[in-house]
Protein backbone atom coordinates (compact mmCIF):
# COMPACT_ATOMS: atom_id res chain seq x y z
CA UNK A 1 0.00 0.00 0.00
CA UNK A 2 2.74 2.24 0.54
CA UNK A 3 4.44 1.39 -2.75
CA UNK A 4 1.03 2.05 -4.38
CA UNK A 5 0.67 5.81 -2.93
CA UNK A 6 3.81 6.28 -3.73
CA UNK A 7 4.02 5.58 -7.08
CA UNK A 8 0.09 7.37 -7.80
CA UNK A 9 1.78 10.76 -5.84
CA UNK A 10 4.57 10.48 -7.86
CA UNK A 11 2.11 10.22 -11.49
CA UNK A 12 -0.19 12.87 -10.16
CA UNK A 13 2.18 15.78 -9.13
CA UNK A 14 4.07 15.33 -12.29
CA UNK A 15 1.30 15.14 -14.57
CA UNK A 16 -0.62 18.23 -12.53
CA UNK A 17 2.72 20.52 -13.22
CA UNK A 18 2.32 19.19 -16.68
CA UNK A 19 -1.41 19.17 -17.57
CA UNK A 20 -0.77 23.36 -15.79
CA UNK A 21 2.28 24.27 -17.76
CA UNK A 22 0.05 23.14 -21.25
CA UNK A 23 -2.90 24.68 -20.04
CA UNK A 24 -0.95 28.18 -19.58
CA UNK A 25 0.11 27.60 -23.25
CA UNK A 26 -2.82 27.12 -24.29
CA UNK A 27 -4.63 29.33 -23.17
CA UNK A 28 -2.28 32.32 -23.68
CA UNK A 29 -2.49 31.47 -27.56
CA UNK A 30 -6.29 31.29 -27.83
CA UNK A 31 -6.29 34.66 -25.62
CA UNK A 32 -4.01 36.61 -27.82
CA UNK A 33 -6.44 36.30 -30.34
CA UNK A 34 -9.29 36.87 -28.80
CA UNK A 35 -7.32 39.98 -27.49
CA UNK A 36 -6.67 40.69 -31.41
CA UNK A 37 -10.19 40.80 -31.90
CA UNK A 38 -11.42 43.22 -29.40
CA UNK A 39 -8.25 45.63 -30.62
CA UNK A 40 -10.17 45.34 -33.91
CA UNK A 41 -13.95 46.77 -32.35
CA UNK A 42 -15.23 42.92 -33.00
CA UNK A 43 -15.61 41.87 -28.98
CA UNK A 44 -15.72 43.86 -25.98
CA UNK A 45 -12.72 43.22 -24.30
CA UNK A 46 -14.56 43.44 -20.78
CA UNK A 47 -15.96 39.78 -21.96
CA UNK A 48 -12.53 37.90 -22.60
CA UNK A 49 -11.71 36.79 -18.88
CA UNK A 50 -15.31 35.36 -18.99
CA UNK A 51 -14.63 33.91 -22.74
CA UNK A 52 -11.56 32.33 -21.64
CA UNK A 53 -13.22 31.07 -18.05
CA UNK A 54 -15.85 28.83 -20.17
CA UNK A 55 -13.40 27.88 -22.83
CA UNK A 56 -11.09 26.30 -19.87
CA UNK A 57 -13.52 22.81 -19.60
CA UNK A 58 -12.73 22.23 -23.34
CA UNK A 59 -9.12 23.14 -22.72
CA UNK A 60 -8.88 20.52 -19.99
CA UNK A 61 -10.45 17.53 -21.43
CA UNK A 62 -7.95 17.31 -24.03
CA UNK A 63 -4.60 18.46 -21.76
CA UNK A 64 -5.66 15.78 -18.77
CA UNK A 65 -4.85 12.77 -21.26
CA UNK A 66 -1.71 14.08 -22.14
CA UNK A 67 -0.85 15.15 -18.90
CA UNK A 68 -1.58 11.84 -17.55
CA UNK A 69 0.51 10.02 -20.61
CA UNK A 70 3.48 12.63 -20.14
CA UNK A 71 3.50 12.44 -15.73
CA UNK A 72 3.83 8.60 -16.19
CA UNK A 73 6.75 8.45 -18.75
CA UNK A 74 8.67 11.24 -16.41
CA UNK A 75 7.78 10.20 -12.86
CA UNK A 76 8.39 6.32 -13.90
CA UNK A 77 11.48 7.41 -16.12
CA UNK A 78 12.73 9.31 -12.93
CA UNK A 79 12.56 5.49 -10.91
CA UNK A 80 14.08 3.53 -13.19
CA UNK A 81 16.80 6.16 -13.75
CA UNK A 82 17.57 6.41 -9.74
CA UNK A 83 17.45 2.81 -9.64
CA UNK A 84 14.29 2.93 -7.40
CA UNK A 85 12.24 0.30 -9.59
CA UNK A 86 15.21 -1.95 -9.59
CA UNK A 87 14.91 -2.29 -6.16
CA UNK A 88 10.57 -2.50 -6.56
CA UNK A 89 11.32 -4.86 -8.92
CA UNK A 90 13.46 -7.37 -6.73
CA UNK A 91 11.06 -6.79 -4.69
CA UNK A 92 8.53 -8.10 -6.51
CA UNK A 93 6.73 -5.66 -8.72
CA UNK A 94 6.19 -7.01 -12.18
CA UNK A 95 5.09 -4.90 -15.02
CA UNK A 96 1.46 -6.39 -14.85
CA UNK A 97 1.46 -5.09 -10.78
CA UNK A 98 3.09 -1.73 -11.85
CA UNK A 99 0.09 -1.70 -14.62
CA UNK A 100 -2.69 -2.44 -12.01
CA UNK A 101 -1.36 0.65 -9.93
CA UNK A 102 -1.20 3.19 -12.69
CA UNK A 103 -4.82 2.14 -13.26
CA UNK A 104 -6.26 4.22 -9.95
CA UNK A 105 -4.91 7.62 -11.17
CA UNK A 106 -5.92 6.47 -14.45
CA UNK A 107 -9.60 6.07 -13.45
CA UNK A 108 -9.29 9.46 -10.91
CA UNK A 109 -8.08 11.11 -14.68
CA UNK A 110 -11.40 9.29 -16.71
CA UNK A 111 -13.89 10.48 -14.08
CA UNK A 112 -12.69 13.78 -14.14
CA UNK A 113 -11.94 14.04 -18.02
CA UNK A 114 -15.64 12.57 -18.16
CA UNK A 115 -17.14 14.66 -16.05
CA UNK A 116 -15.46 17.35 -18.47
CA UNK A 117 -16.52 16.06 -21.87
CA UNK A 118 -19.78 14.88 -20.61
CA UNK A 119 -21.02 17.75 -18.55
CA UNK A 120 -18.71 20.99 -18.26
CA UNK A 121 -17.68 21.49 -21.81
CA UNK A 122 -21.06 21.73 -23.50
CA UNK A 123 -21.98 24.04 -20.97
CA UNK A 124 -19.14 26.30 -20.96
CA UNK A 125 -19.60 26.04 -25.49
CA UNK A 126 -22.79 27.13 -24.77
CA UNK A 127 -22.08 30.08 -22.63
CA UNK A 128 -19.44 30.97 -24.87
CA UNK A 129 -21.39 30.80 -27.73
CA UNK A 130 -23.84 33.30 -26.20
CA UNK A 131 -21.53 35.82 -25.20
CA UNK A 132 -20.26 35.60 -28.71
CA UNK A 133 -23.20 35.66 -30.11
CA UNK A 134 -24.17 38.83 -28.26
CA UNK A 135 -20.80 40.48 -29.38
CA UNK A 136 -22.45 39.80 -33.13
CA UNK A 137 -25.18 41.90 -32.21
CA UNK A 138 -22.94 44.70 -30.91
CA UNK A 139 -23.30 47.95 -33.50
CA UNK A 140 -20.38 50.27 -34.14
CA UNK A 141 -21.43 52.88 -31.17
CA UNK A 142 -21.19 49.54 -28.91
CA UNK A 143 -17.63 48.87 -29.00
CA UNK A 144 -16.40 52.58 -30.38
CA UNK A 145 -13.21 53.91 -27.82
CA UNK A 146 -11.89 57.48 -28.12
CA UNK A 147 -8.87 58.23 -29.72
CA UNK A 148 -8.77 54.64 -31.63
CA UNK A 149 -9.43 53.84 -35.79
CA UNK A 150 -11.95 51.01 -35.63
CA UNK A 151 -12.92 48.88 -38.39
CA UNK A 152 -16.37 46.81 -38.04
CA UNK A 153 -16.40 43.50 -39.22
CA UNK A 154 -17.02 42.53 -43.38
CA UNK A 155 -17.22 46.33 -43.16
CA UNK A 156 -15.10 48.82 -45.20
CA UNK A 157 -15.76 51.29 -43.32
CA UNK A 158 -12.80 52.67 -40.50
CA UNK A 159 -14.36 55.45 -37.45
CA UNK A 160 -12.27 57.52 -35.25
CA UNK A 161 -13.49 60.13 -32.84
CA UNK A 162 -11.66 61.97 -30.47
CA UNK A 163 -14.26 62.23 -28.06
CA UNK A 164 -17.31 59.99 -26.36
CA UNK A 165 -20.02 60.18 -24.02
CA UNK A 166 -20.31 57.32 -20.95
CA UNK A 167 -23.73 56.69 -23.11
CA UNK A 168 -21.86 56.95 -26.41
CA UNK A 169 -24.52 59.32 -28.08
CA UNK A 170 -22.46 61.86 -28.47
CA UNK A 171 -19.34 62.53 -30.50
CA UNK A 172 -16.35 65.04 -30.97
CA UNK A 173 -14.14 65.19 -33.86
CA UNK A 174 -15.38 62.06 -35.99
CA UNK A 175 -13.50 60.79 -38.82
CA UNK A 176 -15.23 58.27 -40.70
CA UNK A 177 -13.86 56.51 -43.99
CA UNK A 178 -15.62 54.30 -45.94
CA UNK A 179 -14.75 52.42 -49.62
CA UNK A 180 -17.42 53.04 -52.65
CA UNK A 181 -18.56 49.69 -54.32
CA UNK A 182 -20.47 48.63 -57.15
CA UNK A 183 -24.27 47.17 -56.63
CA UNK A 184 -22.88 43.63 -56.82
CA UNK A 185 -20.23 44.69 -54.43
CA UNK A 186 -16.90 43.44 -56.40
CA UNK A 187 -15.07 46.57 -57.96
CA UNK A 188 -14.26 49.41 -55.85
CA UNK A 189 -15.36 53.09 -56.90
CA UNK A 190 -13.33 55.26 -54.67
CA UNK A 191 -13.29 56.60 -51.47
CA UNK A 192 -15.94 58.74 -49.12
CA UNK A 193 -14.23 60.78 -46.07
CA UNK A 194 -16.08 62.54 -43.79
CA UNK A 195 -15.09 64.61 -41.22
CA UNK A 196 -17.03 66.49 -38.63
CA UNK A 197 -16.83 68.36 -35.28
CA UNK A 198 -19.82 66.38 -33.33
CA UNK A 199 -22.19 63.72 -33.62
CA UNK A 200 -24.57 61.65 -32.23
CA UNK A 201 -26.55 58.96 -32.22
CA UNK A 202 -30.66 58.98 -33.85
CA UNK A 203 -32.58 55.40 -33.40
CA UNK A 204 -35.53 55.08 -35.70
CA UNK A 205 -38.33 53.27 -34.93
CA UNK A 206 -37.87 50.32 -37.23
CA UNK A 207 -34.78 49.82 -35.05
CA UNK A 208 -32.16 51.51 -37.67
CA UNK A 209 -29.66 53.79 -36.36
CA UNK A 210 -28.06 56.79 -38.08
CA UNK A 211 -25.12 58.87 -37.02
CA UNK A 212 -25.90 62.53 -37.71
CA UNK A 213 -22.71 64.41 -37.98
CA UNK A 214 -22.82 68.28 -37.89
CA UNK A 215 -20.25 70.74 -38.67
CA UNK A 216 -18.14 69.20 -41.47
CA UNK A 217 -17.14 68.00 -44.57
CA UNK A 218 -17.34 64.99 -47.07
CA UNK A 219 -14.74 63.82 -49.33
CA UNK A 220 -15.91 62.08 -52.38
CA UNK A 221 -13.03 60.55 -55.06
CA UNK A 222 -10.56 57.91 -56.12
CA UNK A 223 -7.36 57.67 -54.45
CA UNK A 224 -4.51 58.55 -56.94
CA UNK A 225 -6.77 60.20 -59.01
CA UNK A 226 -6.94 64.56 -58.96
CA UNK A 227 -10.15 64.97 -59.24
CA UNK A 228 -12.02 65.17 -55.34
CA UNK A 229 -15.52 66.53 -54.66
CA UNK A 230 -15.94 68.50 -51.22
CA UNK A 231 -19.16 69.02 -49.87
CA UNK A 232 -19.53 70.80 -46.66
CA UNK A 233 -22.75 70.57 -44.61
CA UNK A 234 -24.12 71.51 -41.68
CA UNK A 235 -26.26 67.77 -40.90
CA UNK A 236 -25.65 64.69 -42.44
CA UNK A 237 -26.98 61.26 -41.68
CA UNK A 238 -24.98 57.96 -42.03
CA UNK A 239 -26.65 54.74 -41.84
CA UNK A 240 -25.45 52.25 -39.41
CA UNK A 241 -24.82 48.90 -40.77
CA UNK A 242 -27.28 46.57 -38.80
CA UNK A 243 -25.39 43.47 -37.11
CA UNK A 244 -26.43 39.69 -37.76
CA UNK A 245 -27.71 38.08 -35.00
CA UNK A 246 -27.67 34.71 -33.99
CA UNK A 247 -29.75 33.75 -30.96
CA UNK A 248 -29.71 30.25 -31.41
CA UNK A 249 -26.80 28.38 -30.20
CA UNK A 250 -26.87 25.56 -32.79
CA UNK A 251 -22.95 24.19 -32.44
CA UNK A 252 -23.32 20.56 -31.57
CA UNK A 253 -20.46 20.60 -29.10
CA UNK A 254 -22.87 22.89 -26.84
CA UNK A 255 -25.36 20.56 -26.91
CA UNK A 256 -26.34 18.90 -23.72
CA UNK A 257 -25.14 15.40 -23.41
CA UNK A 258 -28.67 14.35 -22.51
CA UNK A 259 -30.24 16.31 -26.11
CA UNK A 260 -26.89 13.93 -27.92
CA UNK A 261 -28.30 10.78 -26.20
CA UNK A 262 -31.97 11.84 -27.24
CA UNK A 263 -31.14 12.65 -30.84
CA UNK A 264 -31.41 10.57 -34.06
CA UNK A 265 -29.09 12.94 -36.15
CA UNK A 266 -26.18 10.86 -36.93
CA UNK A 267 -23.91 13.77 -36.57
CA UNK A 268 -24.92 14.20 -33.37
CA UNK A 269 -24.31 10.51 -32.54
CA UNK A 270 -20.99 10.90 -33.68
CA UNK A 271 -20.50 14.32 -31.56
CA UNK A 272 -21.95 11.54 -28.31
CA UNK A 273 -19.31 8.69 -29.74
CA UNK A 274 -16.43 11.31 -30.13
CA UNK A 275 -17.52 12.25 -25.99
CA UNK A 276 -17.28 8.92 -24.45
CA UNK A 277 -13.71 8.24 -26.52
CA UNK A 278 -11.85 10.76 -24.06
CA UNK A 279 -12.43 8.98 -21.04
CA UNK A 280 -11.55 5.70 -23.06
CA UNK A 281 -8.38 7.36 -24.16
CA UNK A 282 -6.90 8.03 -20.83
CA UNK A 283 -7.22 4.16 -19.95
CA UNK A 284 -5.35 3.26 -22.91
CA UNK A 285 -2.70 5.66 -22.71
CA UNK A 286 -1.85 4.49 -19.31
CA UNK A 287 -1.99 1.12 -20.99
CA UNK A 288 0.64 2.64 -23.69
CA UNK A 289 3.06 4.76 -21.13
CA UNK A 290 3.38 2.24 -18.86
CA UNK A 291 6.11 0.01 -20.92
CA UNK A 292 7.57 2.57 -22.45
CA UNK A 293 8.25 4.28 -19.58
CA UNK A 294 10.67 1.46 -18.83
CA UNK A 295 14.48 3.05 -19.62
CA UNK A 296 18.00 1.85 -19.31
CA UNK A 297 19.51 4.27 -16.90
CA UNK A 298 22.91 4.15 -19.57
CA UNK A 299 20.48 5.25 -22.17
CA UNK A 300 18.85 8.69 -20.43
CA UNK A 301 15.50 9.03 -19.18
CA UNK A 302 14.20 11.04 -22.38
CA UNK A 303 15.32 8.83 -24.59
CA UNK A 304 11.82 7.32 -25.52
CA UNK A 305 10.02 10.44 -24.36
CA UNK A 306 10.12 11.53 -28.02
CA UNK A 307 8.95 8.10 -29.54
CA UNK A 308 6.27 8.25 -26.43
CA UNK A 309 4.84 11.67 -27.73
CA UNK A 310 4.72 10.87 -31.59
CA UNK A 311 2.41 7.86 -31.05
CA UNK A 312 0.38 9.73 -28.79
CA UNK A 313 0.20 12.63 -31.54
CA UNK A 314 -0.72 9.71 -33.80
CA UNK A 315 -3.43 7.95 -31.74
CA UNK A 316 -5.22 11.54 -31.13
CA UNK A 317 -4.72 12.69 -34.83
CA UNK A 318 -6.42 9.16 -35.93
CA UNK A 319 -9.21 9.84 -33.62
CA UNK A 320 -9.39 13.53 -34.98
CA UNK A 321 -9.47 11.63 -38.85
CA UNK A 322 -11.59 9.01 -38.18
CA UNK A 323 -14.20 11.71 -36.46
CA UNK A 324 -13.72 14.24 -39.56
CA UNK A 325 -14.28 11.10 -41.96
CA UNK A 326 -17.78 9.95 -39.88
CA UNK A 327 -19.15 13.50 -40.51
CA UNK A 328 -18.42 13.25 -44.09
CA UNK A 329 -20.16 9.99 -43.72
CA UNK A 330 -16.86 8.07 -45.14
CA UNK A 331 -16.85 5.32 -42.52
CA UNK A 332 -19.99 3.47 -40.64
CA UNK A 333 -20.84 5.25 -37.85
CA UNK A 334 -20.79 2.03 -35.55
CA UNK A 335 -17.19 1.00 -35.60
CA UNK A 336 -15.06 4.36 -36.25
CA UNK A 337 -13.51 5.79 -32.90
CA UNK A 338 -13.96 1.61 -31.33
CA UNK A 339 -11.41 0.30 -33.91
CA UNK A 340 -8.77 3.28 -33.40
CA UNK A 341 -9.13 2.17 -29.34
CA UNK A 342 -8.69 -1.30 -29.84
CA UNK A 343 -5.51 -0.58 -32.41
CA UNK A 344 -3.72 1.20 -29.58
CA UNK A 345 -4.80 -1.13 -27.05
CA UNK A 346 -3.66 -4.10 -28.90
CA UNK A 347 -0.24 -2.22 -29.36
CA UNK A 348 -0.08 -1.20 -25.73
CA UNK A 349 -0.92 -5.10 -24.66
CA UNK A 350 1.74 -6.17 -27.00
CA UNK A 351 4.35 -3.44 -25.38
CA UNK A 352 3.63 -4.50 -22.38
CA UNK A 353 3.85 -8.44 -22.35
CA UNK A 354 6.36 -8.42 -25.08
CA UNK A 355 9.57 -8.37 -22.64
CA UNK A 356 8.09 -10.99 -20.46
CA UNK A 357 7.08 -12.90 -23.82
CA UNK A 358 11.01 -12.66 -24.92
CA UNK A 359 12.33 -13.54 -21.52
CA UNK A 360 9.94 -16.64 -21.59
CA UNK A 361 11.18 -17.41 -25.39
CA UNK A 362 14.77 -17.47 -24.30
CA UNK A 363 14.58 -19.76 -20.79
CA UNK A 364 12.37 -22.44 -23.68
CA UNK A 365 15.51 -21.96 -25.99
CA UNK A 366 17.68 -22.77 -23.26
CA UNK A 367 15.92 -25.33 -21.79
CA UNK A 368 16.25 -26.91 -25.47
CA UNK A 369 19.56 -26.29 -25.82
CA UNK A 370 20.33 -27.80 -22.88
CA UNK A 371 17.99 -31.19 -23.40
CA UNK A 372 19.45 -31.68 -27.00
CA UNK A 373 23.91 -30.85 -25.30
Amino acid sequence: MIVFRYLAREVLITMSAVSATLLVIIMSGRFIRYLAQATRGIIDPSVLLWIMAFKIPGFLQMILPLGLFLGILLAYGRLYMDSEMTVLTATGMSQQRLMLYSLAPALLVALLVAWLSLGLTPKGAEQADRILNDQDSLTEFDTLEAGRFQKMRNSDRVTYVESLTKDRTELGGVFISEKRRSEDGTKERGITVLVANSGRQEIHPDGSRYLILEDGYRYDGTPGGAEYRVTKYDAHGVLMPKAEVNADVTDREALSTRALIDSDKPRLKIELQWRLSLPILVFVITLLAVPLSRVNPRQGRFLKLLPAILLYMAYLALLIAVRGALLKGQLPAGIGFWTVHVLFLLVGLLMLYWEPLQLSWKARRSVQEVAHG
